[in-house]
């Protein structure tokens, strides 16, 4: 500054931004064992006493979790100044390796049967220092006092003049669980859309159906594959080469229908929609998805027959359920009757004064022993605390299950 003038104070203002926050990652650490098995026979032990301490049988190398593993076996014993007393059983390292860290388990097999073998193990239990660290090649575990050996040769570990030590070797690995940590989303099956296509274009059709005046293309081995009435009426019939049926029993757009299940697994957007519960009787029976319940059973597509019976329960009411009952029952749908029977009996009162109620009378006589039955097991559900009112009691009043009056028929 000069001539003692004052500058002007400025101010600024620092605007600390956040950036967005990043989306949250993790990870898991998994620490488990890779566990390996051998077994070691040691024939001829009474020639292999004597050796001297510290001398040993070596069984063969085992390779468990990445490293190779050996049994040493002392008859003579390891420790000197046991001299002799007891026989060493010990598992050592045999490969390349640094601070390996393993569980182990040794087991002297009672041969005679009872199963009292001699284990010693470091599974199944908490260690307070953890798994066993071997810091090298040659490291070893196990037992200097493993037998006392003469209690060892007048035992059941021995039997004719042979042992045998089995060993368990885990071996602790870490690792990050990756499959956790991200997913690949596989998305849903489209081979219905590529089939359905197929019958879309025709390309490579080898068959046509006449239905009522009206063809349809198709391919004999989708047909095949998915109904076995159609694979025998293709296949085993007397011509194999017939290149056109005639479908007498099936409308036009019911045949659509079917073909579309056929080749995309789904109902067809006109099978999909129900009527209402308050359809008359005489349009029960003739609904696309009532006719393609027929169909289903006709050509044995029990999938395609199960989806039926899904759409029409839905349409059951006091109105209906008499006609519904019958179509269940005339084309095995077992599902769909159990339903419509349970309905009828919960409700029979109301479903008495209805005009589907004469239908089955005239027209289904054993369907009515089957609603008998059916309300003896409603009866029983009353009886034991059930919420529903007595069917019986609801023909003595005329209301239905939840009490509602029920207007009588002129």
């Amino acid at each position: 500054m000069t001539n003692g003038a004052t500058s002007p104070v400025t101010a600024a203002t620092l605007k600390v931004e956040h950036s967005p926050l990043l989306s949250p990652t993790s990870s898991q650490s998994v620490t488990e064992t890779v566990n390996g098995f051998h077994r070691f026979v040691i024939q001829g032990y009474s020639l292999a006493k004597g050796m001297g301490i510290g001398k040993h049988i070596v069984s063969d190398n085992f390779t468990v979790g990445g490293y190779r593993w050996a049994i040493y076996f002392y008859p003579d014993g390891k420790n000197p100044e046991d001299s002799s007393t007891y026989v060493s059983v010990f598992i050592a390292l045999a490969s390349e390796g640094t601070d390996v860290r393993a569980l182990f388990e040794l087991t002297l097999m009672d041969q005679s049967g009872k199963g009292k073998h001699k284990v010693h193990s470091h599974f199944d239990r908490s260690l307070e220092s953890g798994p066993y660290t071997l810091k090298y090649r040659g490291s070893m575990w196990g037992y200097k006092r493993f037998f006392r050996r003469a209690l060892l040769e007048t035992s059941d570990y021995l039997k004719d003049d042979c042992l045998i030590i089995n060993c368990t070797v885990g071996v602790v690995v870490s690792a990050i669980d990756c499959s956790r940590l991200h997913s690949i989303q596989v998305p849903v099956s489209d081979i219905g859309a590529h089939f359905g296509m197929l019958l879309e274009n025709m390309e490579g059709s080898d068959i046509t159906f006449d239905v009522a005046g009206e063809k349809f293309r198709s391919h004999k081995l989708v047909l095949a594959a998915r109904s076995p009435v159609f694979r025998s009426e293709i296949f085993d019939g007397v011509d194999e080469q017939k290149k056109e049926m005639v479908i007498t029993d099936l409308e036009p757009r019911v045949f659509k229908a079917l073909l579309h299940f056929i080749y995309r697994d789904t109902l067809s957007e006109d099978a999909e929609s129900v009527e209402s519960s308050s359809a008359s009787l005489s349009s029960v029976s003739e609904t696309l998805i009532a006719k393609l319940l027929a169909a289903a059973d006709r050509y044995c597509l029990e999938r395609l027959k199960l989806m039926c019976e899904s759409r029409l329960c839905k349409n059951i009411s006091v109105n209906s359920v008499a006609k519904i009952l019958a179509l269940a029952d005339e084309y095995h749908a077992t599902e769909l009757k159990a339903v419509c029977l349970r309905f009828a009996a919960e409700n029979l009162a109301a479903v008495m004064r209805s005009d589907g109620f004469e239908y089955l009378k005239d027209n289904c006589p054993l369907l009515q022993s089957e609603l008998l039955k059916t309300i003896a097991g409603c009866e029983e559900d009353y009886s034991s605390g059930g919420k529903s009112r007595s069917v019986w009691a609801q023909l003595s009043d005329g209301t239905d299950t939840n009490g509602r009056r029920v207007r009588q028929r002129t």
